[in-house]
């Protein structure tokens, strides 16, 4: 892998997950350590993050934005603005993407069902997108995903309990897999940080893996939203098998190889 590549990868991990250890950062790269920490110390210096006990956490810049509270007017008005948008993080370059991607699995949506969404930006767009919806039933373990409801009275919201895992703003562990084992839901919808027609959804985070795993087992419709640079790409553990994945909801740059071996496989694939 080249160095620019390696990099940006871990960039765009360090996004997407917060504050992130560097024997996770060397897992999900498949990397040593060692390279990680030389990576990493080169990126603080640049100002591209910034160094943490054990790891390394966004530039101060973006936790500010992510930290800067605001109301639900100003949730609402400041969503089209890359830089400040709630859940979502200056200078994403798959932000259009994941928003028409939200938009279109929104439309997926039936009013007066019951629906789970799992961590991630794209669900969280998503959560922002069902506002329109008259009334629904969410179920999450997302904190991102709760917040972006809260301004939407109509739509009740389970947020299921667990041990806090910060860097996904998410909660996790046994507690919330054996809540999510009494509910079902109409539709599951997750993402992840990779999609392959060999495994499914995938993600590098074990302590996210069995509960996105118990949450899909509650969906009756499994639906995955995925942008194109997950397409093809292959991370630690595996989420959504395959066989599992009834829709895939993903952008117009998608490999186009990728997506005709997914339909071959039986997958509903949606270009947003």
């Amino acid at each position: 892998m080249l160095i620019a590549e390696r990099r940006r990868r871990l960039l765009d991990h360090v996004r997407d997950r917060g504050y992130v250890s560097f024997r996770e950062l060397a897992e999900a790269l498949d990397i040593s350590e060692s390279t990680v920490r030389r990576d990493l110390r080169s990126m603080v210096s640049d100002g591209l993050l910034t160094a943490t006990r054990g790891g390394v956490g966004p530039a101060s810049s973006i936790v500010a934005a992510r930290a800067e509270p605001t109301t639900g007017h100003d949730r609402d008005h400041r969503a089209g603005a890359a830089p400040a948008a709630r859940g979502g993080h200056p200078s994403d370059p798959q932000r259009a993407e994941r928003e028409a991607i939200a938009a279109a699995a929104a439309a997926l949506v039936v009013p007066g069902s019951a629906i789970l969404l799992g961590p991630g930006r794209t669900t969280t767009a998503l959560a922002r997108n069902l506002a329109t919806i008259s009334h629904l039933t969410v179920v999450t373990n997302s904190i991102t995903v709760t917040d972006a409801l809260v301004p939407a009275p109509q739509i009740d919201v389970l947020l299921i309990g667990g041990a806090l895992r910060r860097s996904i703003g998410a909660v996790v562990g046994p507690i919330t897999e054996q809540a999510l084992q009494g509910l079902r839901g109409a539709q599951v919808f997750l993402s992840g940080e990779g999609v392959t027609v060999e495994r499914g959804l995938t993600t590098p985070n074990v302590f996210a893996a069995a509960t996105d795993q118990a949450m899909m087992a509650a969906g009756s419709q499994v639906v995955v939203l995925a942008d194109h640079t997950k397409l093809g790409r292959d991370t630690m553990c595996q989420t959504v098998p395959s066989e599992r994945m009834d829709i895939l909801v993903t952008d117009e740059r998608a490999d186009a190889d990728v997506v005709r071996r997914l339909r071959t496989e039986g997958i509903d694939v949606r270009i947003a």
